[in-house]
C-alpha cells in the first residue's frame, strides 16, 4: 500500500494560486529531508509570488541546497536584480555537478519565459522530469503559438496522471489558446477546479477569460471583481478587467492606473506605453 502523499494540500494549493494556504499548511510534521526540501522550495515560491521576495532573500543561506538557491535567484529577480539573477542562472546551469537540478532548471525556464527568450528557456525544461516542467513547457510553447508542441507536452502529462491538478490546467490553457468549440471544454475544467478546491485568483482569471471569448462580458467582469477582492493587485485580473470593461462600453482607467503603480513590467504596460511613444513620434513628424 502507497503511503499517504504529504504534501499534495501544500503543493496544491500552490499550483492554484492559493499562496497564503501554502504557506499557513506547510507546517507538516514527518516528512523525509527530499520532502523537506520540496515543501521549503514551494514554501519560499509562495512568499515570492505574495511579493515578500525580501523574506526569501534574507532567509536563504549560501550553505542551502541548490534547489533552494535557485528560488532565491527567482526573488532576486523579482526584486529587480535581473543582471545578476541572471548572470549566476548561468554560470550554475553549466556546472555539471548542480545544472540537472529539476528545480534549478525550472526557475531557469521561468526567469527566461519573463525575459521572453523562449529558445533559451526550453533549452533548460524541455527534456522535462516533473510535472512542473512539463506544465512549463505547455506555457513557453502557446507563447510560442505553437499549440501543435504544447499538445505533445499535455499528452506526457497525461499519460502520467490525468487527473493531476497541472495536467488539468494545461489542458484548460491549451484549449484557450486553440479558441473554438475548446473554450467550453476550458471553462468546464476550471468549474471543476473551483467545486474541488478554494476559489483563487487562478481559476477565477481563468473561468473569466472563458466567459470573454463566449461573449459573456458581464459574467466575466463579476468573477474579475471577485479576483481583486482576493487580491487587489492581481496583475491578470486587472489586465482582464481592462480588456473586459472596453468590451462592456466603461472606462477602464482607473484599472490600466492600478497595473501601472502594481505592475510597471506587465506586456500590457508595457504595450500600451510602446503606443504611446509611437503616437507621439507620429504626431510630432506630421508637425
Amino acid at each position: 500500500m502507497a503511503s499517504p502523499d504529504l504534501l499534495f494540500g501544500v503543493r496544491n494549493s500552490f499550483y492554484l494560486g492559493a499562496y497564503q494556504a501554502t504557506i499557513t499548511n506547510s507546517n507538516i510534521s514527518n516528512l523525509s529531508p527530499e520532502e523537506e526540501l520540496e515543501r521549503d522550495a514551494l514554501l519560499y515560491r509562495a512568499y515570492i509570488a505574495l511579493g515578500s521576495h525580501k523574506l526569501v532573500i534574507e532567509e536563504v543561506r549560501e550553505s542551502a541546497p541548490t534547489a533552494l538557491q535557485a528560488v532565491k535567484l527567482l526573488a532576486l529577480y523579482v526584486a529587480g536584480k535581473k543582471e545578476a539573477a541572471i548572470s549566476s542562472l548561468k554560470e550554475w546551469l553549466s556546472d555539471s555537478a548542480i545544472g540537472n537540478n529539476p528545480v534549478l532548471r525550472l526557475i531557469a525556464g521561468i526567469i527566461y519565459m519573463h525575459e521572453q527568450d523562449y529558445s533559451e528557456a526550453l533549452k533548460h525544461t524541455n527534456s522535462g522530469g516533473t510535472m512542473e516542467l512539463h506544465a512549463l513547457n505547455v506555457q513557453i510553447y502557446i507563447k510560442m503559438h505553437r499549440s501543435d508542441y504544447a499538445e505533445k507536452q499535455l499528452k506526457i502529462m497525461q499519460q502520467v496522471d490525468e487527473d493531476h491538478t497541472l495536467t488539468q490546467l494545461a489542458n484548460a490553457w491549451l484549449n484557450l489558446a486553440v479558441g473554438g468549440s475548446k473554450i467550453q471544454e476550458a471553462y468546464l475544467i476550471f468549474q471543476d477546479l473551483s467545486e474541488k478546491y478554494q476559489l483563487t485568483g487562478v481559476i477565477l482569471n481563468g473561468k473569466a477569460v472563458c466567459c470573454m471569448h463566449m461573449g459573456r462580458f458581464d459574467e466575466a467582469e463579476s468573477l474579475l471583481l471577485e479576483a481583486l477582492n482576493k487580491d487587489a493587485k492581481d496583475a491578470e485580473a486587472l489586465a482582464n478587467l481592462i480588456v473586459c470593461s472596453l468590451h462592456l462600453g466603461k472606462s477602464s482607467s482607473r484599472y490600466f492606473s492600478q497595473l501601472k503603480l502594481s505592475n510597471p513590467d506587465h506586456e500590457l504596460v508595457k504595450r500600451s506605453s510602446a503606443a504611446e511613444d509611437s503616437f507621439e513620434k507620429a504626431v510630432q513628424s506630421i508637425a
